[in-house]
């Protein structure tokens, strides 16, 4: 049997891979400027937001990642977003490439660009080219410092989140590196968020893009916190093949299976520390929906509850309000039927057939002072499952948000 150790390393655990960062100057007491470096070519594989307005480095990221050609590098700065900002946003995008290539003797199509912070504003280039420099130099002298690099990706975060595994493929050690930010403006379908992750697995590129889309769609695609999209939200893997397994060519083989699983794991811990990490959150909420008519209904019923802000309010008030759930799930438009369904929060059957059981409201209070709170929903409708996380909407929320940009 072939056992996966997770642990929590960055991006630069795996084989072949250097990432460090630098203060540059947009803020004035962190690093505020990362990059990550394949020392060969690398696989890729991508996910981007949704979101129609989308920021420079996403339609950068986009247009060459299209022909599923190698990458070697992603840069990335926070404090500024560069979305909303024009042909000036995409040529200062263009810019942090052609730095980083230059530097590392690269064509600038061999590196991803992304950026997060403020929506609206340009960025200060002359700071960022100082700090790119700064850090190609890191990246040259293999000066590596995953952990440092993790901090230095954040914006309202207040932890860093790294996740990492390492198994055995034929004979040889696998590892996967991750690191993510986000916590607030996450929302189902690519949240508020920055995910990289490393591998030195070797595995075809098609079937990376492959398993990081199915992934997506149940773990960054499940995480709500404020129920708002992003310009920027960004997943990547890179793999270099270092490792030296024969190639994976397929999810179905018993080696795409064990990648998978172990991908799958990494990038699921990442969601829930992103959501666990949210904005003003004093609570973490898992919504699991079970017998339902299909996939796509399952995940449409768990995102409902999980981004209802009066579900989120109640839970950040300890109030068993139990009708929010309900109607939430009422008005996802998914497949529903009251009186087939039954309603747990954890292991305490609140509504069954509907209308709700002779319950102990005094045990019910007692589980939603929790700070971690599960609840289950069984449709009786079908064999799909799903599930989404979220957490509570607190007063804090509105004060970060009320002066974010100050």
């Amino acid at each position: 049997m072939n056992k996966i150790k997770y642990s929590n390393q960055s991006t630069d655990y795996p084989k072949g891979f250097i990432t460090n960062s630098v203060n540059c100057g947009l803020l004035e007491n962190r690093d505020d400027l990362t990059l990550i470096y394949s020392v060969k070519p690398a696989k890729c594989a991508i996910v981007l937001t949704s979101n129609q307005v989308k920021a420079a480095p996403v339609i950068w990221d986009s247009e060459i990642t299209l022909d599923g050609s190698d990458k070697q590098a992603i840069i990335a700065n926070v404090k500024t977003a560069n979305a909303c900002t024009g042909e000036l946003g995409y040529e200062n995008t263009r810019a942090m490439a052609e730095l980083v290539a230059s530097g590392l003797g690269l064509d600038p199509k061999e590196v991803l660009v992304c950026s997060t912070g403020v929506i609206g504003q340009q960025l200060d280039m002359t700071k960022i080219e100082t700090g790119i420099l700064d850090v190609n130099e890191l990246i040259l002298n293999e000066d590596s410092n995953g952990m440092k690099a993790s901090k230095a990706i954040l914006t309202t975060d207040t932890k860093a989140k790294t996740v990492s595994a390492e198994f055995k493929l034929d004979g040889k050690t696998i590892k996967i590196g991750a690191m993510a930010k986000g916590s607030g403006m996450i929302r189902p379908n690519m949240a508020t968020m920055l995910s990289f992750t490393t591998t030195d697995c070797n595995i075809e590129q098609s079937v990376l893009q492959e398993a990081l889309s199915r992934i997506a769609q149940d773990t960054y695609n499940m995480i709500s916190v404020d129920g708002d999209m992003s310009t920027n939200d960004t997943a990547i893997i890179l793999a270099n093949g270092l490792a030296g397994n024969c190639p994976i060519e397929s999810l179905n083989t018993e080696n795409g299976k064990i990648f998978y699983e172990a991908l799958f794991n990494v990038e699921k811990d990442l969601a829930k520390k992103i959501v666990e990490d949210g904005e003003g959150a004093t609570k973490f909420v898992e919504v699991n929906i079970t017998q339902a008519q299909n996939e796509k209904e399952a995940r449409i019923l768990a995102r409902a509850v999980a981004e209802s802000n009066l579900v989120k309010t109640a839970i950040f008030g300890g109030d068993a309000n139990w009708g929010r759930i309900i109607s939430s799930l009422g008005a996802s438009n998914a497949k529903f039927d009251p009186e087939k369904a039954e309603l747990k929060i954890e292991d305490l059957v609140i509504f069954k057939n509907g209308k709700p059981t002779d319950y102990s409201e005094e045990e019910a209070t007692k589980i939603f002072k929790n700070n971690e709170i599960i609840i289950n929903i069984d449709c009786n409708l079908g064999s799909a499952k799903a599930t989404a996380w979220g957490c509570d909407l607190s007063y804090d929320y509105v004060k970060i948000n009320g002066d974010y940009r100050t």
